[in-house]
């Protein structure tokens, strides 16, 4: 059943899939539409799961689940994933690469890989005060306190 994001317990699991690109307006709005369709009907095992989705900068998709209600299972965890790989093919996108990472610079978000993320650290283009967006966290209370954070207060940190 589909429910206001801010209705979800802090401790709802959730999931986030970055996209490599910023989905255009037109695109957010068919997301959009297509996540009320499936997260009003997602079950588990024939059980309503209480869940909301957000996107935050048109680029990010985040999927919530309130597991006080009803956990989770495998088959609807698959279910989700289905609709997430018919996004990227639809879409020409790439939201299951979790070797891209995502940092701020000004109001522009740029998606890079591992590798260049480091580089640019050794450069001194990214620093321990850059924002970044920590993808590793898993409830809704970590989303709203350590999803957009600076380096040194994520993962990230290793990298300095």
């Amino acid at each position: 059943m589909l429910v206001d994001f801010k209705s979800l317990a802090d401790s709802s699991k959730i999931w986030i899939y970055q996209s490599n690109r910023e989905f255009s307006e037109v695109e957010v709005h068919e997301i959009k539409e297509e996540l009320e369709k499936f997260v009003s009907s997602w079950k588990r095992h024939g059980d309503d799961l209480r869940a909301s989705y957000q996107i935050k900068y048109n680029q990010f998709i985040v999927l919530a689940v309130d597991e006080s209600y009803n956990g989770v299972s495998g088959c609807s965890i698959d279910a989700s994933t289905h609709i997430f790989k018919q996004f990227e093919s639809k879409y020409q996108v790439d939201l299951f690469n979790k070797m891209k990472t995502a940092f701020k610079d000004g109001d522009h978000i740029n998606v890079v890989s591992l590798f260049d993320f480091q580089k640019f650290v050794n450069e001194q283009k990214i620093d321990n005060k850059t924002i970044v967006f920590n993808n590793m966290i898993n409830t809704k209370k970590e989303l709203e306190k350590s999803w957009e954070v600076t380096a040194d207060a994520s993962w990230h940190k290793k990298y300095f």
